[in-house]
């Protein structure tokens, strides 16, 4: 060990204290299914809920008062951090479902990882019977990913000091509603929480059984996509309960702080957005298309109204980066026609807004690139002394510069590399490029909505490179290619 410096074992001595902290508090949570269990009489599913908790309380205790915080987290031992800090928490998160008995190692990681992260693929089999405390494991997982791991913990664990900035930082955040990171978070959880209840309510009085609304509530301001049954939110044919799960999906799909913004009066300021005006847009646009195509075809009858229900749930599903669906293989790989499934697709890797639970590049990023087009257009119509002002409006005005540019752009190329690599892998054991395309596009995007490619036997390959963009694309890349880069370097140097 003497050719590890003395700096990375400082290093590692303050992520392991920090893996502690986060530890124990995925170790309470996995208490609560056991009320569940109680309460619809599954007795057997209690033990391994309560191990579990127990292991991941004692083996995090250790980490926190084991290994002392020795180092400042600069943001790039943050990056660090927060890159493994989400195995470490999909590790703990699968061994409920390993000692249950209802999944193997590979598709429990797979299952805690796809919940976590809020995707919604899962290795669950369609004619497998769930308990229900499992059932609330899987939907609760999405509910503590939705906001992200570090933000929960910051929100209700004792993190303070110079560490709460970079760790909040390296999570994809910069924005905040106060000046203390604390407060922001605390508030965003807040309103988080208040949506969840409402939500509750609302499916409640569409129709919704208790239990099934509570997963549902958090499955959509998550914007998870884990459903009950195979055929998911579709298994009750209400258009009424479609409606609460659209608000709720396009709730969860926008930046948190733009919901404060709007709950203090300032309603304009939602229309103002340039997210906002993007999400209108690319979904009217996406819906008419989809809505034409499906009627066109009959899909759904020839009721034209009927049709559009269907285009409406599933572009809003696939923008905010859901994947509560309503349609399934027969209808992508029919009616919905390539044209249809390409939409579909590229927005699923648009997605949702900055700050808010959905994934995929973000609206404001996009918004940052149509801008940058439309001003060097402009520039170059105009007179060569011409000044020509780039900025744009999210919650208040931003100039657009060369370093914003720079920064938007190497994003974009580096989420698209990842995923044309993604599709390449995949396509070597699955002979469907169009499925194939969708359904990399859903896993990078976290978003979950399928087309029947990746399951319980799917090679080991497929669900590992699924697993790597749930990861990869939830942590908004940045954290894994710094990190990965950085071994790289180091391993050339000793080389």
């Amino acid at each position: 060990m003497a050719f590890i410096k003395r700096k990375y074992l400082i290093d590692l001595e303050t992520i392991l204290h920090y893996f502690g902290e986060v530890g124990i508090f995925i170790g309470i949570s996995l208490f609560i299914p056991i009320i569940v269990a109680l309460i619809y009489g599954e007795e057997a599913y209690i033990t391994p809920f309560l191990y579990v908790g127990i292991f991941s309380i004692v083996l995090s205790l250790i980490l926190k008062f084991g290994f002392k915080k020795r180092n400042k987290m600069s943001i790039k031992l943050s990056m660090f951090f927060v890159m493994f800090i989400w195995l470490y928490i999909s590790f703990l998160g699968a061994l409920p479902y390993v000692l249950s008995g209802e999944l193997t190692f590979v598709n429990a990681f797979f299952e805690a990882m796809s919940g976590f992260t809020t995707t919604g693929f899962t290795m669950f089999s369609p004619t497998q019977m769930i308990p229900h405390c499992i059932n609330f494991w899987r939907g609760f997982t999405q509910w503590i990913g939705g906001l992200g791991i570090v933000f929960m913990v910051l929100s209700i664990m004792q993190i303070v000091g110079n560490d709460v900035k970079p760790l909040y930082n390296a999570e994809g955040r910069d924005e905040r509603i106060f000046p203390s990171i604390k407060h922001t978070t605390k508030l965003m959880l807040l309103i988080y929480t208040g949506i969840t209840v409402v939500g509750i309510i609302l499916f409640i009085i569409a129709g919704m059984p208790v239990f099934d609304s509570i997963f549902y509530s958090f499955s959509a301001i998550s914007t998870g996509g884990f459903a009950l049954s195979s055929s998911s939110i579709y298994q009750y044919n209400s258009f009424l309960i479609e409606l609460v799960a659209i608000v709720l999906m396009i709730l969860g799909g926008t930046n948190f702080n733009l919901h404060y913004v709007v709950l203090k009066g300032k309603w304009r300021e939602y229309f103002k957005d340039i997210e906002t005006k993007i999400f209108l847009v690319v979904s009217v646009v996406s819906i008419l298309v989809i809505g034409l195509l499906l009627t066109y075809h009959n899909v759904y009858g020839s009721n034209i109204f009927h049709n559009f229900r269907f285009a409406l749930f599933q572009v809003i599903s696939a923008i905010t980066t859901t994947g509560l669906q309503t349609s399934f293989a027969p209808e992508l790989h029919g009616g919905y026609t390539n044209l249809g499934v390409f939409i579909l697709v590229i927005i699923m890797i648009i997605g949702a807004g900055t700050g808010s639970t959905g994934g995929g590049i973000k609206l404001e990023r996009v918004g940052i690139m149509y801008h940058s087009i439309q001003n060097h257009i402009k520039s170059l119509l105009e007179p060569s002394n011409a000044v020509v002002v780039n900025k744009y409006h999210h919650i208040k005005d931003y100039r657009i510069d060369d370093k914003m540019m720079k920064y938007t752009l190497t994003f974009i190329s580096l989420y698209l590399i990842i995923y044309i690599i993604s599709v390449l892998i995949v396509l070597l054991y699955c002979n469907d490029l169009s499925g194939v395309l969708f359904e990399i596009a859903s896993a990078m995007g976290n978003v979950g909505l399928g087309d029947g490619l990746v399951g319980p036997t799917s090679p080991l390959v497929v669900k590992l490179v699924y697993t790597f963009d749930f990861w990869a694309g939830r942590l908004e890349i940045w954290p894994v290619v710094i990190v990965f880069y950085n071994i790289a370097r180091k391993l050339h140097k000793t080389i």
